[in-house]
């Protein structure tokens, strides 16, 4: 192998690590705040413990 090609073959994956990105800003979607969930689900538990105390 010359030495051109083993310098080629050797950037591979240094390359390939600038390809991904990540948006954050740009995502499409529903957007609740997390204290809306966490609010969301003990209302939600807390009426399922009370049907299953009315309703046995």
């Amino acid at each position: 192998m010359s030495r051109r090609r083993r310098r080629r073959e050797a950037g591979g994956p240094i390359t390939a690590a600038g390809l991904i990105r990540f948006y954050e800003e740009t995502e499409i979607g529903i957007k609740v705040k997390p204290h809306v969930v966490i609010v969301a689900a003990i209302i939600f538990t807390v009426t399922v413990l009370l049907l299953r105390l009315i309703i046995p």
